[in-house]
């Protein structure tokens, strides 16, 4: 704030009367905090999506923080007049907002770390030629001492003592992963008619469709004010991606600009979808695409699945359409 008065004052001393101060910045790191300061204090702020500026495709290019900088000047520039193309906004979200996103991002970073450690496991008992062991298992502890080597030896006492604080470790991820999980519960039965948690109990009335499953997909995509399902596909990064130049024409994939989260979730969703809904409308599509001698992918079939699956659950939530064909929960329901 002392800065930008410092240059209201400068502009005043100069002969120019400053009715209007805007200020941008790139998303990264520090996320909306700054945005949200700045508009406490009726100053117009914005946050640049950063990928969607265009840059130079050239090879080998100047790069310099004063170059970034004016190129983002002239984007936002023509931004300001109203030209859209230039650049994007990131919506910024409320505290609030970004604090309900906390729960199913721990969660998942906890269940990495659960794979890790059971895997790093795994990979140490091999090692000693120790292959029908399971360490995930909740006795594994006291099974632990009783092991023996294909030579007929215990395992060795510094491999032994790194095995029982891995499995130390393991049981303090599971007591957390439990206790975000019986929180969400929580939240749910105290207010179950707020917003998001109305969506969420919504979606967990499907099945198929886990609490955590819902949770993140209503906190991550479809409690946003999406313009329309073309907006949500390409937000979740389920949209093509074409390459097209004179006379060549070939699709790339997946664009993967949106939201890696949600890309992942939903397309571990599609499966499980196909397993729990198979007359659904959606199902039936899947399998006329990919059955018989002339099938198509199925690994390629399963992200049309889930954008049309993300796209479906979306109208479910907004308009409270249930797609075709599709069973819920008569308890949730």
């Amino acid at each position: 704030m002392r800065l930008l008065e410092g240059w209201r004052e400068q502009a005043v001393r100069s002969g120019q009367l400053v009715s209007r101060i805007v200020l941008a910045f790139e998303a990264g790191r520090d996320g909306f905090w700054l945005a949200r300061w700045l508009r406490a204090r009726d100053i117009e702020s914005y946050v640049i999506h950063s990928t969607s500026v265009a840059v130079s495709r050239e090879h080998r290019r100047a790069k310099t923080d004063r170059l970034d900088t004016e190129m983002l000047i002239r984007v936002f520039l023509g931004w300001l007049r109203g030209e859209s193309r230039h650049c994007k906004m990131v919506a910024v979200p409320t505290l609030s907002q970004e604090d309900a996103k906390r729960p199913s991002r721990e969660r998942e970073s906890l269940v990495g770390e659960r794979t890790r450690i059971i895997n790093r496991m795994k990979a140490a008992l091999i090692r000693l030629g120790i292959r029908d062991f399971k360490p995930g298992l909740l006795k594994a502890p006291q099974r632990l001492g009783e092991l023996r080597t294909p030579e007929e030896v215990p395992i060795p006492p510094n491999m032994l003592d790194e095995l029982r604080r891995d499995m130390a470790r393991l049981a303090w991820v599971r007591e957390q992963i439990g206790a975000i999980e019986q929180a969400r519960l929580e939240r749910l039965e105290r207010a179950p008619s707020n917003g998001p948690h109305a969506m969420v109990r919504l979606l967990a009335s499907v099945i198929g469709v886990g609490v955590e499953t819902a949770d993140m997909l209503v906190q991550e995509v479809l409690s946003r004010n999406l313009r329309d399902r073309r907006a949500v596909a390409r937000y979740a990064g389920l949209t093509g991606a074409p390459d097209e130049s004179g006379a060549k024409r070939r699709e790339k994939g997946l664009a993967k600009t949106g939201n890696a989260r949600v890309r992942r979730g939903l397309i571990q969703l599609a499966w499980r979808f196909l397993r729990f809904q198979k007359n659904s409308a959606l199902g039936q599509w899947y399998r006329a695409r990919t059955e018989g001698d002339l099938g198509k992918r199925k690994a390629t079939m399963i992200v049309a699945l889930a954008r049309k699956l993300l796209i479906a659950l979306w109208r479910l939530v907004t308009t409270g359409e249930v797609p075709v064909g599709v069973l819920l929960r008569t308890e949730a329901a």
